[in-house]
């Protein structure tokens, strides 16, 4: 009777260690992107978390899956990763890359325009997770683009410098409170600051393609010098529309001189500060809603510039 027992507490002792075994691992800070995306990674845990108490409790591991079926392997979604390829990687400035990924079977992302995605990278074996808009066009068939800084500290920056075409990124989504509507608001005013440029292009370029949308948009590109700034012949091209205006700050250049021609009328030197935003939302054709999109700090100080301009809080989004 002993040895019968014995073997029992056995057996049971291993089923105990293979249910442990099968518990959902808590994320680490790293794997929080911090853009208040839902569901958070931290979510998702806990949904997993729960689902293993339930499968345990009933001992029935089948419960674990608990995978919906989809119809399409590679459709978005916000909670799975999916494998992209890298198609091609451009170095725009000594920090900032341009990168396309293919899309299978000339299929589109499904991102509404100034939505984001969540991109997973792993160094020295730690997982790490960042948002990030894609530049490309809404209706872009067989890709998506994004633009990407890296920074000399930066744990994801390390992943992403290591990228090359045939490589393939793990991304989820999409995520974003902003949806934009044809003809929604009189005028758009977008306030961007580094790549923070980014949810406006696709925002931008919705409207340009739109022959029916009438929406006038005042863009402001926020770049420490002219040779820093994004995407120039994509501005340069929306900027001959009959209804949209750019202009650019640049914080450490002061002579016009210096410029092409084409921007020493649109280009102002310093920062954006509350006198330059009281006079862009005053040259403005009637009230904007305007669009902030770059660090806190940016963010911060443009939102309360715009209410000192009279503009209200619902007459802003912040990215």
């Amino acid at each position: 009777m002993m040895d019968e027992r014995g073997e029992e507490e056995e057996e049971e002792e291993e089923e105990e260690e293979a249910w442990l075994q099968l518990r959902p691992i808590e994320p680490l800070p790293s794997q929080c992107c911090g853009s208040g995306c839902s569901p958070c990674v931290f979510d998702l845990y806990h949904r997993e978390l729960a689902r293993w108490e339930e499968a345990r409790a009933s001992k029935d591991r089948s419960l674990l899956s608990g995978e919906e079926s989809q119809s399409c392997p590679s459709k978005l979604n916000p909670e799975t990763f999916l494998a992209f390829r890298i198609s091609a990687v451009d170095r725009l400035t000594k920090d900032t890359y341009h990168v396309r990924f293919a899309l299978p079977r000339n299929s589109r992302l499904g991102l509404r325009p100034g939505q984001h995605l969540i991109l997973r990278g792993k160094v020295d074996d730690l997982e790490i997770q960042r948002a990030y808009t894609p530049i490309s066009p809404a209706n872009a068939e067989g890709y998506f683009e994004v633009l990407i800084k890296c920074y000399q500290t930066g744990l994801m920056s390390r992943y992403v410098e290591s990228w090359s075409a045939g490589d393939t990124a793990f991304w989820r989504g999409p995520f974003g409170d902003f949806f934009y509507k044809p003809n929604q608001y009189g005028e758009l005013l977008m306030l961007a600051s580094g790549t923070g440029l980014a949810p406006m292009v696709p925002v931008l370029q919705s409207i340009t393609d739109n022959a029916e949308d009438e929406t006038f948009v005042t863009l402001v590109g926020c770049f420490k010098t002219f040779e820093g700034i994004y995407l120039k012949t994509f501005l340069q091209e929306q900027a001959r529309f009959w209804n949209v205006r750019t202009f650019f700050v640049l914080s450490q250049e002061n002579s016009p001189e210096q410029l092409p021609w084409s921007y020493r009328e649109k280009t102002r030197f310093g920062r954006l500060a509350q006198d330059l935003i009281e006079e862009l939302v005053g040259s403005c054709r009637r009230k904007p809603f305007a669009l902030v999109c770059g660090s806190a700090e940016f963010t911060k100080d443009m939102a309360r510039y715009l209410l000192c301009a009279g503009l209200a809080e619902d007459s802003c989004f912040l990215f």
